[in-house]
């Protein structure tokens, strides 16, 4: 009789297809199952690893619900007592599963099992991209009403980005603002592509015109970061467009994009960090990561401090109410320190 752990060890071995029999709603992308939450609702806010060592780890981005895949087939079946769950893991993996594709005739394997790491294939996209200023993915953060773009070197643009949709699995090709995720020691670990319509004016119009590839988990796109030196005060956001909006107006301060709030809840702080802005997004997602990154920074001897927009995100309140009265709200939440050093 296999015990909890080597239940959900033995039920991560097989994530995908324990996603595919209990969220059938949901879709691959990447190394990931994204799915609208436990109830098997079509959306993304849940996700579960697919592969990795954290393969059937799940979390649920707009509820905070996270677990393993023992938990989330308690939580999809509805049963309460483990006993239930042990033996609904049983029958499941008792299944028939397919059986793997054989080597091909010149005895090589398939090619999935040849694939390069995501964080590689990143760096080489990336160094595919060209710089920003004068393409359509510098006019596009212009319409947001960022005019910084240009400046920063982790954006940068990609003419004919490769599109594959999830569901019909049709490719194509997009022009793409492309930002690279790096670690604290400034490698390349990941990128960040928003697809852009070819006729400009804004995001192409694909189902996810958003795509994350590489590790992200701790990461994030940085601006404004000095190698190999303390970093005592940086502000983090979830956005590509609500940082660069503070960075906007905060020409000076170190800051990150982690891209989404479950990523924002794990960044990692850098080093000689005494005091952390956080840029949490209003919902519930937000919410939850602005917590659970605040008690880490507190456990670390870290001071947190909250931005809080005016109108629903940083990127609203540059577009409608301007940068003068999006940098005097900033300034009222900074510290007089901070807001004489980083304040354009």
């Amino acid at each position: 009789m296999l015990s909890p752990a080597e239940l959900a060890e033995r039920l991560a071995q097989d994530a995908e297809a324990v996603c595919r029999h209990y969220l059938s709603a949901g879709r691959r992308a990447g190394h990931y199952w994204l799915v609208g939450d436990v109830d098997n609702t079509r959306g993304a806010s849940l996700y579960v690893h697919l592969a990795g060592p954290r393969a059937g780890r799940w979390t649920d981005a707009a509820t905070g619900q996270f677990g393993d895949l023992l938990d989330l087939i308690r939580e999809t079946c509805g049963l309460v007592d483990f006993r239930d769950v042990a033996f609904e893991a049983r029958r499941f993996l008792s299944l028939p599963r397919p059986e793997p594709r054989p080597p091909s005739r010149s005895g090589s394997h398939d090619s999935a099992a040849i694939v390069l790491p995501a964080s590689e294939r990143a760096r080489r996209l990336f160094r595919t991209t060209q710089p920003l200023a004068g393409t359509l993915a510098d006019a596009y953060l212009g319409g947001r009403g960022i005019l910084c773009g240009s400046d920063h070197a982790a954006l940068r643009f990609h003419a004919a980005c490769y599109y594959r949709d999830l569901v019909t699995g049709q490719t194509s090709s997009y022009p793409a603002l492309i930002a690279a995720v790096t670690g604290p020691g400034g490698e390349i670990t990941g990128i960040h592509r928003c697809f852009l319509d070819p006729a400009g004016g804004g995001k192409a119009r694909v189902d996810n015109p958003r795509r994350a590839l590489g590790a992200l988990l701790g990461n994030g796109v940085r601006f404004c970061f000095p190698l190999n030196a303390p970093i005592p005060v940086v502000a983090a956001g979830e956005g590509l467009e609500t940082v660069l909006s503070l960075s906007q107006v905060m020409p000076g301060m170190p800051l990150v994009a982690a891209l989404s709030a479950s990523h924002l809840a794990a960044f990692r702080f850098p080093p000689g960090c005494r005091r952390i802005y956080i840029a949490a997004d209003a919902d519930a997602a937000g919410r939850h990561a602005l917590e659970r990154l605040s008690r880490r920074a507190q456990i670390c001897g870290i001071l947190p401090r909250v931005l809080s927009p005016e109108l629903s995100d940083f990127n609203e309140d540059l577009r409608w109410l301007g940068p003068d009265r999006l940098a005097a709200s900033l300034r009222s939440q900074l510290t007089p320190e901070d807001a004489m050093t980083f304040m354009a």
